[in-house]
This record gives structure tokens, C-alpha cells and sequence, in this order.
């Protein structure tokens, strides 16, 4: 009877080599997705014009993936008493409108003109303009008082600045306009990710889990970002042979898959984020969310001839910094305490937003979505 052990405390930990198998890969799954979809939204905006209408798109097929998960999720909990089983969250209206709708036109004007802008611009200077996202997330972090005033972001700013101005000083390939609507989706971004953080950290709302957060965000996104694709996609779209002008089934059909693959993209990445820093940790995403953006321009001056200066792999460099910078500080301010960033409640966990310092997709989400 006494050499009798359960298998929990029997069972040795996972070994040194267990856990960084399970941490590289994860991190590739989070690469695979989040440089998938850049080069997917170039790709297919090369031969569909529509930006707007296929993040419209985007949004159904990642409600239906969330809520289609969440159904799952129910059903395949361990067996437990029905009263304890838990519950997908499912907000009232006067809540939902008052405490989720904020962040979900904000996040849909974010993934609606970062789609748009790869109608002008290259994979590199869209990359490096919404690095610039950073500034605006601390600002309105700082506005917020979700962080805490110090004099080593003055710096952050200034090198993330600096860097983006060396990147685009003289770039061969720069257009403004693309330029202009990716950053105005950074200053979205900024607002996007404040409020997000805002809204995971409420308890009460039960929005800790990125699946429950991307299915009540995605229908006031698509409402939020019709009017816009009304008024400048409606009427072109509506004339085009593409879509409604189809002259063959099977065409239409074939784009219809191909748009409704971003969709399945957005919802990875999502999806990928908040397993890497649930098995991990906030700051694995966000370091590694530094060598992806290394990664994303090597791809694009590879792959798609993208041209780059010394100069601006210079101010590559310089972004780099400001943004490695950032993270430190985060880092430092979790394990400091009361300093620099306020932590949250439950550190590692799914709650624990650092998709503030890096999250660019559009995904994205393009990261339409979400996430994140």
C-alpha cells in the first residue's frame, strides 16, 4: 500500500531539451503565421484590389473559427460537474457597446488600413513604418496610466524614431501615400493595444482567453469597417468582373478561397500568440517578435527584390534597439515591482498583453486580426 504512487508525482518534469523543443517550435508556429500573412496580403493584393472587402472576409471566417473553438472547447472539457463546468463568456449588450466597441473599431481601422497600404507599398517599408506602433502604444500607455514615466523611454522613442527616419531618408522605393495609411494604422495600433490590455485585464468580462476575446471583437469590427468599404470599394466592386460580375463559377470560387485563406491566417496567428506566451512567457513573444521582423525583410529583399540601402539598414538597426530597449524595460519592470510597467495579475499567462510591444499583422489580423 505505501509503495503505491500517483502518476502526477511520479511523473519526472520535462527535461532541459523537452522544453526548448517546445519553445522552438512554437516559435516557428508563430513565424509561420505572422510572415505567412504579411506576404499573403501582398500577394493577394497584386491581384485583388480590395483591401477593405477582404478584411471584411477575414473577419467572418475568424468569428466563425472563434466561435466554432469555443463550441469545441465546451464540449471537450474534462468530464465535471454541469454547474462547474465553465462557461464561454457571452457579454450583455449595454457592456459589450460601452466596454468592447472601442477596441474593435479601433482594431478594425488598424487591420483595414495596414491591408490597404500593401496596395503601394513593399513588405520592408510596411514592416519598419509599423514598428512605429511603439511610440504610440507607450503614449497611450503613459495617457492611460497603464506605465509608469521614466526617463529611459525618452530614449526608446528616439531610437525607434531616428531609426524610422533613416529607413525611409531617401528609399528608393518609398510612396507616401502607402506610407501615410500605415502610419495611421500605427496610431490605431497604439490605441488598438492600450484598449485591448484594458479590456483582458477586466476580469469580470471573463476575456482573459484571446479565442472569447477575438469572437466578441469581430462583429463590431465588421460593422465598424463597412461604412469605409461602402464608400470607397462599393461601387468599383460591385462593376467588377472579379466578384459580382463573374463570368465563370469556378473562378469566383477559387478567389473566394483564396481571400477566406487570410481569415485562416489571422485566426493562427491569434491562436499562436497566445500559446507561445501561455507555455512560455510575454517576453518569448517579444523577443521573438524581434528576430521576425529580421527575418520578414531578409525574406522581402530575397523574395520580392525589395531594395535597401545601407542607410536604411541602418535605421533598421536603430528601430531595433529602441524596440530591444522596450522590452528590457517591460522585462525589468515585471520582476522591479512597482517601477516602470504596472504588472498585471496573472504574469504568463494569456492575460499578460506584451502583444503591445510587437504585434504587427496583420497580423495581421490582417492581425485582422485580432489577437491577439
Amino acid at each position: 500500500m505505501g509503495s503505491g504512487a500517483s502518476p502526477a508525482s511520479s511523473s519526472p518534469p520535462p527535461s532541459w531539451g523537452r522544453r526548448a523543443a517546445l519553445t522552438a517550435g512554437l516559435v516557428l508556429l508563430y513565424y509561420a503565421f505572422s510572415i505567412g500573412i504579411t506576404f499573403y496580403n501582398k500577394w493577394i493584393m497584386k491581384s485583388f484590389g480590395f483591401p477593405l472587402f477582404m478584411t471584411l472576409l477575414h473577419l467572418l471566417v475568424i468569428f466563425a473559427l472563434s466561435g466554432a473553438a469555443r463550441a469545441v472547447r465546451g464540449r471537450c472539457c474534462p468530464a465535471a460537474p454541469a454547474p462547474r463546468r465553465p462557461r464561454a463568456p457571452l457579454l450583455p449588450w449595454p457592456g459589450y457597446l460601452r466596454r468592447v466597441a472601442p477596441a474593435a473599431l479601433s482594431t478594425a481601422l488598424d487591420v483595414g488600413l495596414s491591408n490597404w497600404s500593401f496596395l503601394y507599398i513593399t513588405i520592408s517599408l510596411y514592416t519598419m513604418t509599423k514598428s512605429s506602433a511603439v511610440l504610440f502604444i507607450l503614449f497611450f500607455s503613459l495617457v492611460f496610466k497603464l506605465e509608469e514615466p521614466r526617463a529611459a523611454l525618452v530614449l526608446v522613442v528616439l531610437l525607434v524614431a531616428g531609426g524610422l527616419f533613416l529607413f525611409t531618408f531617401r528609399a528608393t522605393q518609398f510612396e507616401a501615400e502607402g506610407f501615410l495609411l500605415v502610419l495611421g494604422a500605427s496610431f490605431l495600433g497604439g490605441v488598438r493595444w492600450t484598449l485591448t490590455q484594458m479590456l483582458l485585464q477586466k476580469e469580470e468580462l471573463g476575456l482573459q482567453n484571446p479565442i472569447d476575446t477575438m469572437f466578441h471583437l469581430q462583429p463590431v469590427m465588421f460593422l465598424g469597417l463597412f461604412p469605409l468599404f461602402a464608400a470607397f470599394e462599393g461601387l468599383p466592386l460591385s462593376s467588377s468582373e472579379k466578384l459580382f460580375r463573374f463570368h465563370e463559377a469556378g473562378v469566383l470560387l477559387g478567389l473566394l478561397g483564396k481571400l477566406a485563406l487570410g481569415g485562416v491566417l489571422a485566426f493562427g496567428l491569434g491562436f499562436s500568440e497566445f500559446l507561445l506566451v501561455s507555455r512560455t512567457s510575454s517576453l518569448a513573444l517579444s523577443i521573438s517578435g524581434i528576430f521576425k521582423e529580421v527575418c520578414t525583410l531578409l525574406l522581402a529583399t530575397q523574395l520580392l527584390g525589395d531594395r535597401l540601402s545601407p542607410l536604411n539598414w541602418l535605421g533598421f538597426v536603430v528601430c531595433l534597439l529602441g524596440i530591444s530597449l522596450h522590452v528590457a524595460l517591460k522585462a525589468l519592470g515585471t520582476k522591479g515591482g512597482p517601477r516602470g510597467t504596472k504588472p498585471h495579475k496573472e504574469p504568463g499567462s494569456g492575460s499578460d498583453l506584451d502583444l503591445l510591444l510587437l504585434h504587427h499583422q496583420e497580423e495581421g489580423e490582417a492581425e485582422s486580426s485580432p489577437q491577439r
